[in-house]
C-alpha cells in the first residue's frame, strides 16, 4: 500500500512538473510509473488473496483438530477452500488477461511516445529547469529508498509478489535520475539531450513490452508441477536486471550451475576468472565499444565533416562516401549531411499548417498564410497623365497596389558543404530569410494578373535566379533548384469578388464566341440553302426540257405507227385505255359462249386482296 501511494503521488506530481517545465523525458518516464502502479496494484491484490488463503487454511486445520471425523468436514475440497479456489481462478484467468493488456500498453505506449517525440521540436526550451531538476531528483530518491527497502524485504522473506513492484520502483527511480541528467545536459547547451533521453525511454519501454510478449508465449509451454509456485507472469526479468545490476553475476552463476548440473559458481576457476576479473571484462567491452567509434561509414548521397575537439581537421574535414578511420570518441566527431537530397522550405506558410486536401478553392481558408504586396497595372488608367515641356507624356502616380496570398515552396541542395557549415552560423535560417526578402522585393514589382496567368513560369525562373544570387553573395554553398508560384491566389476575403470579375470576363468571351458561332452557322445555312435552290431549279429546267423532247419524239413516232396500221393503232390505244381504267376493278372471265349463264353480283364490301390470296394459295402450299 505504501508503494502504491508513493507511485500515485510521484506520478501526479511528476506529470505536473513535466508539463510545466516542458521536459520531454519527464513525460516519457510517467508511462513507466503508470505501469509500475498497475503491477503493484495487481501484486497487492494477489498478495491479499494468498494471505486470506493462508488464514483460511489455518482456521480449517484448527477446526479439523477439534472435530476429527465429523461429517461436516467430509465435503468436497472446493467447498472447504473457497478462497483458494478464488485465488486459483484469479491466477488462471485474470493474470494472463492483465499480462496481455500490459504488453499492449507497453508496446502501444512506446509507439505513441515515439510519434509524440518525433512530432515535438528538436530543441525544446525548458521552463524552470532548476525546479524540475530538483523535483525529479527528489522523486528518484523517494522511489529508490522505497524500492530498495521493498526489494530487500522481498529477498530476505521470499515475498515473490513484492518483487515485481519493487523492481519497477527502482527502475522508475533510475529513470527520474536520467530525467535530471538530461536537464543538466540541456543547461550545458546540449539542447537535444532531453529529447535523446526521451527516445531512450521509448526504446526501453518497447524492449520491456517485447519481453512481456515472449513471457506470454513461453508460459504456454511451461511444464506445470503440482505444488511448485512459479514466478508471476507479469514480472519482468529485464526490469529486475536493470533494477538490480549486481544480480548479473548471481544470475550467471545460477545459469551455469543449471546448465552443467553442479555448482560451477563454487569452483576455483569461476571465483578466480569471473568474480575477480569481471571488472576487467567490463573494461574490455567498453574499450571495444570505444574502438568501434573509430570506424565511420559515409553512405552514398552523404558527406561528413570531421571535427577534432570541435575544430575542423586540416586536410580531412570533408569526408566523401566510403569507409573512414578516425580517432575514437570524444576526440573526433563526424557530422553527416545529405548533400544530394533535395531539401525544401516554404515562404508564406508557417510549418505545421499545410492544407489537409489536395484541391482547395480560393474561397476556402487554406491555412495561416501571408499577404504580399503586388502591383495591378490593369487599374492604372491614363487619367492622371501629364505632358511636360518637351511634349513627353508622363504619369506621376504609381500603379495601384493589391494583395496576393499563397505559399511559395523553394527547393535547394547543398553544393558546398564547407561553405554551408562554416561561413554562416545558421545557413538554413539565413537562406530562408534571403528568400523571403527576394520574394517580397520581386512581387512588389510585378503585375498581379500577369503573375497569376501567362507570366507565372517566367516569374518563377526570375525569382529563382534572384534567390540564387543572394545566396552566392553570402557564400551559403547552396544551389536553388525550384521556386514554385503555383499556390498564389487573391486573399480569401476578396476571392469571391475576384471570381465574379473573372467569371464576367469568361461569360463575355463565351457570348462573343457564341455570337461568332451563330454568325458562321447562319451564313453557312444561307449559302447551303441558296445552293440547294439553285440546284433544284437547274434540275427542274433539265427535267422539263427532257420531258418536252420526249413528248415531241413520242408524237413523231405515233404518227408513223398510225400511218402504218391505222386500225391496229386505234385498237391498241383503246385497249391501253381500258387497261388503265380497269386496273383496280374485279374482272370475271367467261370461258364458254354456248350457254345461258345467270350472273348474280354481291355489291357488299370487297374482300381484301391479301386475305383472298392467302385463302386461295394456302391449300396449294399444303
Amino acid at each position: 500500500m505504501l508503494n502504491l501511494l508513493a507511485l500515485l503521488l510521484v506520478g501526479v506530481a511528476g506529470f505536473a512538473v513535466a508539463r510545466t517545465s516542458n521536459a520531454l523525458a519527464g513525460l516519457a518516464s510517467l508511462w513507466f510509473i503508470a505501469v509500475a502502479f498497475l503491477i503493484t496494484l495487481v501484486s497487492w491484490f494477489q498478495m491479499r488473496l494468498e494471505e486470506r488463503e493462508r488464514q483460511e487454511r489455518l482456521e480449517l486445520e484448527g477446526l479439523a483438530k477439534g472435530h476429527a471425523g465429523a461429517a461436516m468436514f467430509e465435503t468436497r475440497e472446493a467447498e472447504l477452500f473457497p478462497v483458494r479456489r478464488s485465488r486459483e481462478q484469479f491466477e488462471r484467468f485474470f493474470v494472463p488477461i492483465f499480462t496481455v493488456l500490459l504488453a499492449l500498453a507497453q508496446l502501444g505506449g512506446a509507439y505513441v511516445l515515439f510519434r509524440w517525440l518525433k512530432a515535438s521540436s528538436l530543441a525544446v526550451e525548458l521552463k524552470e529547469p532548476s525546479m524540475a531538476l530538483s523535483l525529479f531528483a527528489l522523486f528518484g530518491l523517494i522511489l529508490f529508498l522505497l524500492g530498495k527497502f521493498s526489494s530487500t524485504i522481498a529477498r530476505l522473506e521470499d515475498h515473490r509478489l513484492l518483487r515485481p513492484g519493487a523492481s519497477y520502483m527502482l527502475l522508475c527511480a533510475y529513470l527520474c535520475a536520467g530525467v535530471a541528467v538530461g536537464i543538466i545536459l540541456v543547461q550545458m547547451n546540449l539542447a537535444k539531450a532531453d529529447l535523446v533521453v526521451g527516445y531512450v525511454f521509448c526504446g526501453l519501454l518497447a524492449l520491456v513490452g517485447f519481453e512481456t510478449v515472449i513471457n506470454l508465449l513461453l508460459e504456454l509451454y511451461r511444464p506445470r508441477v503440482r505444488g511448485k509456485v512459479g514466478r508471476p507472469l507479469y514480472e519482468s526479468r529485464l526490469v529486475g536486471v536493470m533494477a538490480h545490476p549486481e544480480g548479473l553475476v548471481t544470475t550467471a552463476a545460477q545459469a551455469l550451475d543449471y546448465q552443467f548440473g553442479f555448482k560451477v559458481s563454487e569452483t576455483w576457476f569461476y571465483r578466480l576468472f569471473v568474480e575477480k576479473a569481471l571488472a576487467l571484462l567490463i573494461l574490455l567491452q567498453l574499450a571495444a565499444l570505444l574502438l568501434s567509434t573509430m570506424v565511420v561509414i559515409i553512405e552514398p548521397g552523404e558527406q561528413g565533416l570531421l571535427e577534432r575537439f570541435g575544430r575542423p581537421v586540416d586536410g580531412r574535414t570533408l569526408l566523401n562516401p566510403g569507409l573512414h578511420i578516425v580517432c575514437p570518441w570524444p576526440v573526433d566527431k563526424v557530422r553527416r549531411y545529405q548533400t544530394e537530397r533535395i531539401q525544401s522550405f516554404e515562404i508564406g506558410t508557417p510549418e505545421g499548417n499545410l492544407p489537409e486536401t489536395n484541391a482547395v478553392l480560393w474561397t476556402t481558408v487554406h491555412n495561416i498564410e501571408t499577404n504580399f504586396l503586388v502591383a495591378n497595372r490593369m487599374q492604372w488608367t491614363t487619367e492622371a497623365t501629364t505632358t511636360n515641356a518637351a511634349g513627353e507624356v508622363s504619369n506621376k502616380q504609381p500603379p495601384p497596389i493589391s494583395l496576393i496570398t499563397g505559399s511559395i515552396p523553394i527547393q535547394f541542395q547543398i553544393s558546398d558543404l564547407m561553405a554551408w557549415e562554416y561561413n554562416n552560423e545558421d545557413s538554413q535560417s539565413l537562406l530562408e530569410d534571403l528568400a523571403y526578402r527576394e520574394v517580397v522585393r520581386f512581387l512588389a514589382g510585378v503585375d498581379m494578373n500577369e503573375i497569376m496567368s501567362y507570366g507565372r513560369g517566367e516569374a518563377a525562373e526570375q525569382l529563382r535566379a534572384s534567390v540564387q544570387k543572394a545566396a552566392d553573395e553570402h557564400k551559403l554553398g547552396a544551389r536553388v533548384l525550384v521556386v514554385g508560384l503555383q499556390d498564389l491566389h487573391p486573399p480569401v476575403k476578396v476571392a469571391p469578388d475576384y471570381e465574379k470579375v473573372v467569371g464576367a470576363t469568361h461569360t463575355r468571351q463565351a457570348r462573343i464566341l457564341a455570337a461568332r458561332a451563330d454568325q458562321i452557322k447562319t451564313n453557312a445555312l444561307a449559302e447551303a440553302q441558296a445552293t440547294n435552290v439553285i440546284n433544284v431549279a437547274s434540275a427542274d429546267a433539265v427535267r422539263t426540257a427532257v420531258d418536252s423532247a420526249a413528248k415531241a419524239a413520242l408524237f413523231t413516232n405515233q404518227i408513223a405507227a398510225f400511218e402504218a396500221a391505222p386500225s391496229v393503232y386505234a385498237q391498241r390505244l383503246y385497249l391501253q385505255s381500258l387497261v388503265r381504267s380497269t386496273a383496280g376493278a374485279r374482272k370475271y372471265v367467261l370461258l364458254t359462249t354456248n350457254s345461258h349463264d345467270v350472273l348474280q353480283f354481291d355489291l357488299q364490301e370487297k374482300i381484301r386482296t391479301d386475305i383472298l390470296n392467302d385463302v386461295l394459295v394456302a391449300p396449294k402450299n399444303k
